[in-house]
């Protein structure tokens, strides 16, 4: 039986779909800037999520976008001369092939919000047309006390709030609280057409017309990190609560805490980052994600060298156990603890600690049962089976051959052609197939350059 802690009732609780396949919304990157190991953190936490539920028989539909049209991006835009589009479309494409070294699954879904204006204006008719929001000088805004409840996702009090948190005094909003639903245009900004006049959605309202244009009024399970319960997930639940009269808006909440790098989290605005291809480089994809799941994705993490390198050794363990050859003499090691332990770790809140406690035994005794020349066999293929169902690859490093350079640089060439006559499909197809053979392209304004994993 499979629980998971809401962050809203802060109760773990058994999942019951609401349909026949969970409905997973998560919150994705806003691609203004390369990405780095916190977006990592969520991508493999919420991976793991995906992966076990359906080692588990759910059929899951996950859906998770790209702000891309948002302050940032303007504000990046205006200060490289690039356009907000093309900004967006490079580091969009840049986290998309991060996330295949990542050995992170693709989600059935990922959409743009500038790809979903017409949805989001009609969310935002629907909020004025209750009266849940306003029109002021082109601006619409939604109406924060007329949700009894705001707050409750974050546990603050509303009367609170205005000497609590920041909040922007515009003078054309009706009370401090309420936050912008859809923003006039200003010059040299991107702009849509809409009944208030030309302009831009907010960033909340974003989140709230994707979910619910691609998993409905309702959906299972809403997840990102904690740095989202506020003000961002808090207003989707206002907003989308409001539009459609149903409540809960998620039936769950999951929230994976921060990647700290010293006493700060790491972050674009305190520009404290470590870049995801420069760790990938370093010690690869399943050191990275033995470095993450060694923690409850609920605790906060902190990165050092020295923590990647004990995380790679781990990893090394359960390699060298899943595929070492034995003599098979003996008896036949059993698995089947093995596996009841790991499920029932994974089953309280995707408890990976303990699941991945459960791995490390197994691999023991695995080497143990070789030593003894006993058939180990089974027990291998069930560390390789619960190894992949947390996203490791298991895979030796690739061998490095340095006479294949011409070749690679000839299909490097073939891919930017591909992409300049806009046939992105095939690019992307000769992208795929030199990172599935250890080979990371790295696009920047002087061409692609490639690099050996």
């Amino acid at each position: 039986m499979l629980k998971l802690r809401d962050t809203l009732s802060g109760e773990k609780r058994e999942l019951a779909p609401i349909a026949d396949e969970v409905r997973l919304y998560v919150c994705g990157i806003t691609p203004y800037s390369e990405s780095h190991l916190g977006h990592a953190l969520f991508s493999i936490v919420f991976d793991v999520l995906r992966r076990y539920l359906e080692w588990r028989g759910y059929g899951v539909r996950h859906i998770q976008n790209f702000t891309d049209i948002d302050d940032k991006l303007i504000e990046r835009s205006h200060e490289t001369g690039t356009s907000v589009a093309e900004l967006a479309e490079r580091f969009s494409e840049s986290y998309m092939a991060q996330l295949t070294r990542l050995n992170v699954l693709p989600a059935t879904e990922y959409p743009r919000a500038t790809e979903e204006i017409p949805n989001i204006v009609g969310f935002i008719e629907g909020l004025v047309a209750k009266g849940a929001a306003y029109e002021s000088g082109g601006d619409v805004y939604y109406r924060v006390r007329e949700k009894a409840d705001y707050g409750k996702l974050s546990k603050r009090d509303v009367d609170d709030l205005r000497s609590g948190a920041r909040v922007d005094l515009s003078e054309l909003k009706d009370d401090p609280l309420d936050f912008a639903l859809w923003k006039g245009a200003k010059p040299g900004e991107p702009h849509w057409d809409s009944p208030w006049g030309p302009g831009r959605p907010g960033w909340h309202i974003e989140c709230s017309a994707m979910a619910t244009s691609a998993l409905g009024e309702q959906i299972d399970i809403h997840g990102g990190g904690a740095d989202l319960i506020f003000p961002h997930h808090e207003n989707e639940i206002a907003q989308s609560e409001s539009f459609t009269g149903k409540a809960p808006f998620a039936s769950f909440w999951m929230h994976n805490a921060l990647l700290r790098l010293g006493d700060e989290k790491m972050s674009k605005s305190l520009g404290n980052l470590v870049g995801i291809d420069e760790v990938l480089d370093r010690h690869g994809a399943d050191a990275l994600r033995m470095f993450i799941v060694t923690s409850h994705y609920r605790t906060p993490l902190t990165y050092s060298e020295e923590a990647l390198e004990s995380a790679r050794a781990g990893a090394e363990r359960l390699r060298q156990a899943a595929f070492a050859k034995g003599v098979a003499n003996g008896h036949s090691l059993d698995p089947t603890e093995a596996r009841e332990r790991f499920t029932e770790a994974m089953d309280d809140d995707l408890n990976t600690p303990r699941a991945l406690a459960a791995l490390f035994d197994l691999a023991r005794a695995i080497n143990r049962a070789h030593d003894e020349g006993h058939d180990a066999s089974d027990a291998q293929a069930t560390l390789r089976e619960l190894a992949g169902v947390l996203g490791f690859t298991l895979h030796e490093p690739p061998h490095r051959d340095e006479n294949a350079a011409p070749f690679v640089d000839l299909l490097v060439e073939l891919r930017s052609e591909l992409r300049s006559a806009k046939q992105y499909a095939l690019a992307d197809r000769v992208r795929d197939g030199l990172v599935a053979q250890g080979i990371e392209l790295h696009d920047g304004p002087e061409g692609t350059e490639w690099s050996f994993r």
